[in-house]
């Protein structure tokens, strides 16, 4: 789809919008607004409200303030809301295909990320339908670092550290390295960390700049895990319930909010990392030897990872890997 059939999509909802019956959508996130994907998710919804001519008007709630991260999913599957953001590897309890995404050390760049999402996208896009969702859109986030209040060289150094989770895959590393996962929700991590509920965290440097994080830790490692990504998705039902000019509109919304929320990771990556290292953090690779040793604990991940998803998890690695 060109930029420009994706303004004609816009204009013929602006021109056909007075005439459908308005709706209005509440629009939950798990991050803070000043968030990029929070950032991206306002704009999609403005995007939206303008090329129906208000027939759909899309109110977000970013910080989880209508409905913690945890709660977004059921709450569209369920129609408690029609639309709503979510990182579905939070939810690999459910399906493991929806850690796809969060398999350390596979997909380590944007280039990577963006040929493993092409190789699931199907799979993926067939589980959410089969739970009443339809995707809009996906965007990841920057590669995943470790966060820390000492230094640390080793995985022995990281016995016993209480370390913030918040996906299967996370919770496993935490077991692996010897730490203590704790689950908790990005709304709560600067509250988490000042108070010691947790100690450590692997996420991104947008998140930790977001939460100011060197208020309570002192160094991140970037060691580039993965990248996890964020789905903007909407209720199946009541997708089905708009017109097909209104569909069109929300469908060239969600492409420009693809694309605008990819741009944003990649130049939010530099940004936040500079600013994690001018508010006082060591920001820095891994040495050699934490390296080496979290490379086969991903090695290990990745397998169990496979034996649990089974011929449609191995057929996502295998598409994923004759890109390469």
């Amino acid at each position: 789809m060109t930029k420009l059939t994706t303004v004609a999509m816009i204009a013929t909802g602006l021109a056909l919008g007075s005439a459908a019956s308005a709706e209005t959508w509440d629009l939950p996130m798990a991050y803070s607004a000043t968030n990029f994907h929070s950032a991206t998710g306002a704009e999609f919804a403005q995007c939206v409200t303008t090329g129906t001519g208000g027939a759909l008007t899309l109110v977000t709630h970013p910080g989880g303030s209508l409905f913690a991260g945890g709660e977004i999913k059921r709450a569209i599957q369920t129609g408690q809301v029609n639309i709503g953001e979510r990182l579905l590897s939070g939810h690999q309890n459910e399906n493991i295909l929806f850690g796809f995404d969060s398999i350390p050390f596979l997909a380590t760049s944007f280039e990577d990320s963006e040929r493993l999402f092409d190789a699931a996208h199907d799979t993926i896009e067939a589980v959410l339908e089969d739970q009443n969702l339809h995707m809009l859109y996906s965007v990841p986030w920057p590669s995943q670092g470790l966060y820390f209040k000492k230094e640390v060289n080793s995985v022995a150094d990281m016995a016993g550290i209480k370390f913030r989770s918040y996906n299967s895959a996370t919770a496993r590393l935490a077991e692996l390295t010897g730490m203590l996962p704790v689950q908790i929700e990005a709304a709560e991590i600067s509250q988490a960390f000042a108070t010691g509920v947790a100690e450590s965290m692997i996420s991104s440097g947008a998140t930790g700049y977001d939460r100011k994080v060197w208020e309570s830790l002192t160094h991140f490692y970037d060691v580039q895990a993965w990248l996890p990504r964020n789905y903007m998705l909407v209720n199946l039902e009541a997708w089905n319930g708009l017109d097909e000019s209104t569909q069109n509109v929300v469908n060239g919304c969600a492409e420009i909010a693809e694309y605008a929320g990819d741009w944003r990771s990649i130049q939010y990556t530099g940004f936040t990392l500079s600013k994690l290292a001018e508010n006082g953090m060591v920001v820095t690779p891994p040495g050699e030897q934490l390296a080496t040793e979290l490379r086969a604990i991903g090695e290990q991940m990745t397998a169990e990872w496979l034996e649990k998803a089974g011929a449609e998890g191995q057929a996502i690695i295998d598409a994923y890997n004759a890109g390469n």
